[in-house]
């Protein structure tokens, strides 16, 4: 049902995870690094997942080459996520948790310490021991704070600066390093200050403050990161751990991972269904809110499909396995979910290219905010020119600007799992709030692509139930739609269905019975002409029927007309509420379809649809899009079966009905999960508050830096006597990246107050 092949012609798809990646630059090195591997032709690097995604040609250097380039950069590779559940990102996500706590603890109980030395003057009780001795004991425990603590920093410094390049580790180490070694030059050689008439100031506490609140910083990061990511967890989490096997006429409980394609399995009320499959007997009401987001539970009997995690609420059943494993339309799911959360979007790529310029222009600035305060004022000194220019490098960290779009991509994907919508990838996430016109395919999509009962009208002298009754008589061993329509009606009117005699069926006329000892038809049209049965009492309503795009079938007995029934593919619950609140967002709705006008237009009529485009061959369903991309539109398809996939991969965003087939669902931007064409709408919605999160995001990002940046320089010094301290600087960093993430969080409270 949800089958997802990666490969493209001779292009193939792998993702892999990475770690130790810290910001946007770390996320354009690696991209670097990997499409320099031999036959890869494009690669995408997510910074909130870890996840790097690269598409290869047949010849090419291989994962062995891909883990060396990465390494090499000074980054771990984690392996290649394949078709299953786990992730190797998650175990190492939870190592660096683990290890941020502890290292922003000592670091935060060494910042009191080593502030309280720093301001031994405000507290009587340290006023014993002597300055110097102070100093000493400062510079000792300001060592690890700087250099343990902030390890993580002076190590991507050195990655950096191998690949001669520079990143926000960069900033933070040279900030930090640069307070350390002047505070250390001032306690050890205070002589060489005073003649130059500078008080030898020390800055301990600034630089393991320094530290400390970018890594509180990134502890908040790393949570939040793992929050965005709940829904996927909780997906996992409905995974049963064991099945009852019957082998030998034996049930047996074994684990899951033990269940075969093809192995025979009994579900028990209040237990999840631990594989896909098709139930071989019994029936039950089952719970798939999980998997298509109704609420309701669903009746399964034998013949049809069961989902793996999906909860049986009553009857116990037996089913053959069909997918294990990967091959579950939950683990699929779970795959899709994820490839969309490690895609980049293409607004990301912007915020990509301006940090590879950032860290440079950075230090560019440092340097002449050093140089400014150190020539230029009257009262100038080193002490303050270097306090400027550790400011600006912290202040001016870009972790909020690689952040702003990926966190923002995973709670939107997240979020659309949670309801039903897939969205395969950022891309897709941008581009479908652009959309001017959504093309429906009819059958299957608009429709329900089953037959029913629409109008039963009997003709004088006898009433709808005797219609009804000879009518499923006839058709009771038929397996045209028609019958099976007329069937399900019978069945729901509690009509008992007679035993018929001599029954004869004509292949595209109807059939011929004897019911208790009497003639009797059903058929079209020629039928009842071929059978000497007049039919004229009935033209007008079955003109108008026909109008209507409906299929009119006659009932006679003994040679006489006694009524008709009308047939036709009705609409989904959804579809009119759907195209009524399309065109209330200002977009254009159209309907595709190989049907002819007649009965296009009746449904579209119904639905409220203006412009149609009938009597289309699916091999020209993709060109008929492909038209209306060349007037200028950027377009939506909807549609389930084999025939729209080429039309689905043509337009802007394909949107495939979860129902339909694998082709389809293939070959979508999008998958609505339920058979549900609300869930049109709502992915608009839910892709236009995304990119508004994405926007306010990076607008945060750069107008911080913005801001920030000439404040730490010195810039209010004159007008208002406003300095930034480096402590406060590296406080405001954190808290921008914060903001970022918090932001992105945000979208789920949107979300669910406009739903």
């Amino acid at each position: 049902m949800f089958n997802v092949d990666t490969s493209v012609s001779d292009q193939v798809k792998i993702t892999i995870s990475v770690g130790g990646m810290t910001c946007a630059a770390c996320v354009r090195r690696v991209e670097n690094a990997l499409n320099s591997v031999t036959g890869v032709l494009d690669t995408s690097v997510n910074l909130a997942t870890g996840r790097a995604t690269i598409i290869h040609g047949p010849n090419w250097g291989g994962l062995a080459e891909l883990k060396k380039v990465i390494i090499e950069q000074g980054y771990e590779y984690l392996g290649e996520l394949k078709d299953n559940l786990a992730d190797p990102i998650e175990a190492s996500r939870v190592r660096e948790l683990r290890d941020l706590k502890i290292k922003v603890t000592c670091g935060a109980i060494l910042s009191f310490i080593i502030f309280l030395g720093s301001m031994q003057h405000w507290f009587g009780f340290l006023q014993i021991i002597p300055r110097e001795i102070m100093l000493w004991a400062m510079f000792v425990l300001t060592a690890p704070a700087v250099f343990w603590v902030g390890g993580r920093f002076f190590e991507g410094a050195y990655k950096a600066a191998r690949q001669k390049t520079s990143d926000m580790n960069t900033l933070v180490a040279v900030g930090a390093f640069a307070a350390y070694a002047y505070s250390a030059a001032a306690t050890f050689f205070p002589h060489y200050f005073m003649k130059a008439g500078v008080m030898p100031h020390v800055y301990y506490d600034g630089a393991a403050m320094i530290v400390t609140l970018i890594l509180v910083g990134r502890l908040l990061e790393a949570k939040a990161k793992g929050k965005t990511s709940s829904a996927i967890k909780q997906l996992m989490g409905l995974k049963p751990k064991t099945a009852h096997l019957i082998r030998q006429e034996q049930e047996l409980e074994v684990a899951v991972e033990e269940v075969l394609v093809g192995d025979t399995l009994l579900v028990k009320p209040g237990e999840r269904i631990p594989v896909d499959g098709i139930i071989l007997s019994g029936q039950s009401t089952i719970d798939e809110s999980m998997l298509t987001g109704e609420s309701m539970p669903v009746v399964r009997e034998t013949g049809e499909k069961v989902f793996a995690a999906t909860m049986n609420k009553s009857g116990s059943f037996t089913f053959r396995a069909t997918g294990v494993g990967a091959q579950t339309a939950l683990a699929q799911i779970i795959r899709l979910v994820e490839e969309a959360q490690g895609s980049k979007a293409p607004v990301q790529r912007l915020a990509d290219k301006v940090a590879s310029f950032f860290v440079p222009a950075v230090f560019i600035i440092a340097f002449i905010t050093f140089a400014v305060w150190y020539f230029l004022p009257a009262e100038s000194n080193f002490s303050r020119a270097l306090i400027n220019f550790v400011s600006v490098l912290v202040i001016a960290c870009p972790c909020a600007l690689g952040l702003a779009t990926p966190t923002a991509i995973m709670v939107g994907t997240g979020l659309g799992a949670q309801n039903g919508i897939l969205i395969k990838g950022g891309e897709a996430l941008e581009k479908i709030h652009k959309l001017s016109v959504v093309v429906f395919d009819k059958t299957g999509t608009l429709t329900r692509g089953e037959m029913a009962v629409t109008d039963i009208i009997a003709a004088a002298g006898f009433n709808n139930k005797q219609v009804l009754t000879y009518a499923a008589a006839l058709e009771k061993t038929s397996e045209h739609p028609l019958a099976q329509a007329i069937l399900q009606r019978a069945k729901a009117d509690g009509i008992a269905i007679a035993a018929v005699d001599k029954f004869t069926a004509l292949s595209g006329m109807g059939a011929k019975a004897f019911l208790e000892n009497k003639s009797s038809l059903i058929g079209n049209r020629f039928f009842m002409k071929s059978e000497d049965v007049p039919i004229d009492t009935l033209d007008e309503q079955t003109n108008k029927l026909t109008r209507e795009g409906k299929t009119v079938v006659y009932v006679a007995l003994e040679k006489t007309v006694i009524g008709l029934i009308a047939t036709a593919d009705t609409p989904k619950a959804s579809a009119e509420k759907t195209i009524e609140v399309l065109k209330h967002g200002g977009l254009k709705v159209m309907m595709i379809t190989g049907d002819n006008s007649g009965t296009a237009e009746a449904i579209a009529g119904q639905l409220g649809i203006d412009q149609v485009l009938a009597d289309v061959l699916p091999g020209n369903k993709a060109d008929e899009i492909r038209k209306l991309q060349s007037a200028g539109e950027i377009v939506a398809m909807v549609g389930d079966g084999i025939n729209d996939a080429p039309a689905l991969a043509a337009a802007d965003v394909g949107i495939a009905i979860g129902a339909g087939t694998d082709v389809a669902i293939e070959a979508s931007d999008i998958t609505l999960i339920r058979d549900d064409l609300m869930g049109v709408p709502d992915a608009i919605r839910l892709s236009l508050a995304t990119m508004r999160v994405i926007k306010q995001n990076l607008f945060w990002a750069f107008f911080y830096n913005v801001i920030g940046i000439p404040i730490a320089a010195g810039a209010l010094y004159p007008f208002f006597g406003i300095l930034l301290n480096p402590e406060f600087a590296a406080a405001a960093m954190a808290l921008s990246s914060v903001s970022v993430v918090s932001n992105s969080l945000r979208l789920r409270r949107v979300w669910e107050k406009n739903k």
